[in-house]
């Protein structure tokens, strides 16, 4: 059973003290009001004690709305997330709401800061691409009643918006793409993860390399690699020992940029003596030569969903919270690589 929230009703029945004077305390008015010391640590010592915490809508009927959502992306830098940003950016400026962007690195401490710092500073709704056990936080803003729309990934644990992709197909089809062009070993070259959007991308392309009863290796990299030995040369020594390998795909394009002048080091040239496929798309692999085969994702697509769901969130909060679970196809575009 769900924890009772504490409402300020709550406190000063406990306490025997007035709403009013509750109120006055939290809103930091107590002075202003000629409340005494006395009552001013005895309430202040039990919101602690209870864990107590305004609710978010309570606060902005408070305040007033601050017209301002919150944007946290993994990398703001990558093109991925910085396209969507832009898009976002631009539809919420149409219906007046201004965004703050933050990168998380997929540093779970680094999240839960910048997600308490936003839930003091009284901003409308969270857009996130969660990191790693984060699911706590996520929790406690959905509790807070704060619009909240996850995407890139999702998580199982926490019933929330999400607005994501078919990896798992997507994965699938790529694979089979490779496979149906002649491939018969393959290689899947992804980063050690455990979030939806790596293990589904990796589930597809087992599944199609079983079907099809290939031989398949997984090539797991750690999370931007910031050791010695990076990820070019990480994958300059793998396919070195792994000349057999004639079909490469690349769980996302960071990777594939590694991975194509580590090929290109050994004189393993595309696709004569190796195809390959990459996930998420990269204006640099139509200029790359020969231009690589990508899964698109609808970038602009995304971005309206995302919007379009925070949006109806913002409008609905006051009279409840329905999750909306978004999945949205991807386009495996065909060039030259494969």
């Amino acid at each position: 059973m769900a924890k009772k929230r504490v409402s300020i009703k709550d406190i000063a029945k406990a306490l025997g003290v007035s709403i009013t004077t509750v109120s006055f305390i939290i809103n930091g008015k107590a002075r202003e009001q000629r409340i005494s010391d006395e009552v001013i640590l005895k309430v202040k010592n039990y919101i602690k004690e209870v864990g107590y915490k305004p609710s978010h809508v309570a606060q902005s009927l408070r305040l007033g709305k601050s017209k301002i959502i919150v944007f946290m992306a993994e990398d703001i830098s990558n093109q991925f997330f910085s396209s969507i940003a832009r898009f976002i950016e631009e539809k919420a400026y149409k219906n007046g709401y201004k965004i703050i962007y933050c990168s998380t690195d997929n540093d779970t401490e680094k999240a839960k800061e910048l997600i308490s710092t936003f839930q003091m500073r009284n901003v409308d709704g969270f857009i996130i691409t969660p990191t790693p056990n984060i699911e706590e936080s996520i929790q406690d803003l959905i509790k807070e009643e704060f619009p909240v729309v996850l995407f890139d990934r999702w998580l199982p644990k926490v019933d929330c918006s999400h607005v994501i992709v078919e990896n798992r197909k997507s994965a699938f089809e790529g694979a089979q793409h490779l496979i149906n062009k002649g491939c018969k070993n393959l290689a899947f070259v992804t980063v050690q993860s455990s979030q939806t959007q790596m293990v589904d991308r990796s589930s597809g392309f087992k599944e199609a390399a079983r079907n099809a009863d290939v031989t398949f290796t997984e090539f797991e990299l750690k999370f931007h690699n910031l050791s010695e030995v990076g990820p070019y040369e990480e994958l300059l020594d793998f396919f070195k020992s792994r000349e057999e390998i004639d079909g490469v795909f690349f769980a996302t394009n960071y990777l594939a940029f590694e991975g194509l002048q580590a090929l290109d080091s050994l004189g393993r040239e595309i696709p004569g003596h190796v195809k390959v496929v990459s996930f998420d798309d990269h204006y640099f692999f139509n200029l790359y030569k020969p231009k690589i085969t990508a899964i698109e994702q609808p970038l602009e697509l995304i971005s309206e969903k995302l919007m379009e769901t925070m949006l109806s969130h913002l409008d609905e909060f006051t009279v409840g919270y329905t999750p909306r679970k978004v999945v949205l196809s991807n386009t495996l575009n065909e060039r030259e690589s494969s």
